[in-house]
């Protein structure tokens, strides 16, 4: 008998007609054959009300006791929903993530699931039963109550399909579906019929609240279909599996990100191991940062920045002001800015066609949105803009692409085929560590070269006359990191080697025009690219490839990450070297 896991959030259990519609969708579901694990999460905003509350106790409560804490919002609502179920005259049994089996390490509030115990679950399902599972919550080896992060009922319930080899994961929310853009700040957003696991990753990631990240990790590492549905409803809904909705259209979506603070890091001496210092105490606080820059000043000194949400500002300051005490050499100063908020479109037609990085930022230039800062991957643009001008520019980014209306190459909406039994014996395998990071692929790049920007003014205009004169050029640009600045920011490029004297050309005539000082160009660098899953969200996966460069005396030049990506580029004679070194220290997170 197949087996469906069915979430509901706690706006779709915030009270007693809630749970009772709730009972009835997972009694319709084993009525048609189904065996049916519930995931709920706490009954509204009961989790907020139980933080407010510690707080009035403790402005910095304890970790442990917060878990302890929360972990009974979760009790609440599973014990309320078997209820329910039970009053409508079936079986239904509660159980915590304790009595579940979710083992987590021991990072309190931010735990990681090892590994699920499936007998307990199983015997129940077989005698009958509707189980009812506490989501966001486990247990480490010590017997503590942990708990997984906000948002991590999504996570528990992909955990529990997966491990269940379930044929599908419905997440009963508010909305119907996963849009094109957030529909409360975007009008015109459309609803997806499909979406692809790194589409929805980069999505998750970058703002967009429907789910939460670390459930799309489990969902493409397991291959766990996800049925994204309104719990007020019988609508169709969204389907999150491996294939996009379009291979036509380029960009697939726009997130908007607003409560994002951005940190400069000036003065970085560079030569090797002075990355790895400064990220390594962040890593450390399982602080997850985005939109990492590195980009080579003048004199020798280098720029980083990068962004963490607003959340994570205390602990972000408390990491640096200990790196700036113990090292005192390893950067001259860092400053901060939590006025701002990051635009993205994300699409995997962003491989197979070019001028999408462009046509953003003309679009924002059109609409006098200044960028402060960008970074690119294979499947997203991300810009740093002015939080007051954040809504209008996702607003602009969305009728640019033209997202609000449907593909012509639309697919049908087909449910998953159940995957095979050799299938599952390879995916089972990676059970022994559920939440460790899976490096699919390390690649190495030997044929671009750099070229770099120095000292351009920042105003609005500036990135979309650049590109729109490299587009002119013929030349196809990879990678754009722009780091940031108050009135001035630097802005790196990369081309195929062979064009290397042309964009140096261009580049100088670019600064000669704006008054800048005269570029400079690698002709022959070496891009290193490690693609996984949940490369941004393991913190510690950024400190290790840092520390393993450091060990090896390999100084980076620049550092690009997104959700899916984590790009380095190192002198050419250093790239075959940093590839083994990467491979043979990171086998233990290597997908087989």
């Amino acid at each position: 008998m197949s087996i469906i896991v069915q979430k509901f959030g706690g706006t779709s259990v915030a009270d007693s007609n809630k749970i009772l519609a709730a009972a009835r969708k997972a009694i319709r579901a084993q009525e048609e054959g189904h065996q049916v694990v519930m995931v709920v999460s706490a009954m509204g905003k009961n989790t907020d009300k139980l933080i407010a509350l510690a707080k009035e106790i403790d402005e910095n409560p304890p970790a442990r006791e917060m878990d302890m804490l929360l972990s009974t919002g979760e009790q609440v609502s599973v014990a309320m929903v078997a209820i329910a179920i039970q009053h409508l005259g079936y079986k239904a049994v509660s159980m915590t993530g304790a009595q579940i089996g979710i083992k987590t390490n021991n990072s309190f509030m931010k735990a990681r699931i090892e590994s699920i115990s499936t007998d307990r679950i199983r015997k129940a399902l077989n005698d009958g039963n509707i189980v009812i599972a506490a989501g966001f919550q486990g247990v480490d080896d010590n017997y503590n109550i942990t708990t997984l992060g906000r948002g991590g009922s999504d996570t528990t319930a992909v955990a529990l399909a997966a491990v269940l080899n379930a044929e599908s994961c419905e997440i009963y929310t508010d909305v119907d579906g996963v849009y094109t853009a957030d529909p409360r700040v975007v009008p015109k957003a459309r609803r997806v019929r499909q979406i692809s696991y790194d589409e929805m990753l980069e999505m998750a990631s970058l703002g967009a609240g429907v789910m939460h990240s670390r459930s799309i990790e489990f969902a493409k590492n397991f291959e766990v279909p996800i049925h994204v549905r309104a719990s007020y409803s019988d609508e169709p809904g969204t389907l999150i599996v491996s294939q996009p909705e379009s291979m036509e259209r380029a960009v697939c979506g726009a997130a908007i990100a607003k409560d994002e603070v951005r940190f400069s890091i000036c003065g970085v001496p560079d030569e090797p191991g002075m990355a790895d210092r400064i990220f390594r105490p962040i890593a450390d606080r399982q602080i997850a940062m985005d939109m990492i820059v590195q980009n080579v000043e003048t004199a020798g000194k280098a720029e980083i920045s990068f962004t963490i949400p607003a959340t994570e500002l205390s602990a972000t300051l408390k990491a640096l002001e200990q790196v700036k005490s113990a090292s005192p050499e390893a950067f001259e100063s860092f400053s901060y800015d939590n006025n701002l908020c990051k635009v993205s479109i994300v699409g995997l037609g962003m491989e197979r066609q070019v001028g999408v990085a462009e046509k953003m930022f003309q679009t924002l230039a059109d609409r006098n949105i200044n960028i402060q800062m960008i970074t690119t991957s294979e499947i997203k643009v991300s810009v740093l803009v002015s939080k007051e001008q954040g809504a209008e520019a996702i607003r602009a980014v969305h009728e640019a692409f033209e997202l609000g209306t449907t593909p012509a190459d639309v697919r049908p909406l087909v449910k998953p085929e159940m995957i095979s039994d050799e299938e599952k014996i390879r995916l089972i395998n990676r059970l022994k560590h559920m939440e460790d990071v899976l490096i699919e692929s390390i690649t190495l790049d030997e044929k671009q070269a750099s070229v770099t920007l120095f000292g351009l003014p920042q105003e609005p205009g500036l990135a979309a006359r650049i590109f729109q004169q490299v587009t002119e050029a013929g030349l196809i640009v990879d990678m754009i990191v722009q780091s940031s600045g108050d009135k001035f920011t630097n802005l790196t490029f990369t081309v195929d080697r062979s064009c290397a004297d042309a964009a140096l050309e261009l580049a100088k005539s670019i600064a000669k025009d704006l008054g800048c000082t005269s570029p400079t160009a690698c002709p022959a660098v070496a891009k290193i690219s490690l693609s996984g899953t949940g490369m941004r969200s393991h913190t510690v996966i950024a400190a290790r490839i840092l520390q393993i460069l450091t060990a090896g005396k390999i100084n980076i030049n620049m550092i690009n990450t997104s959700e899916m990506r984590f790009n380095l580029v190192v002198n050419s004679e250093d790239g075959p070297r940093a590839l083994e070194l990467l491979k043979s220290e990171l086998g233990d997170v290597i997908a087989e």
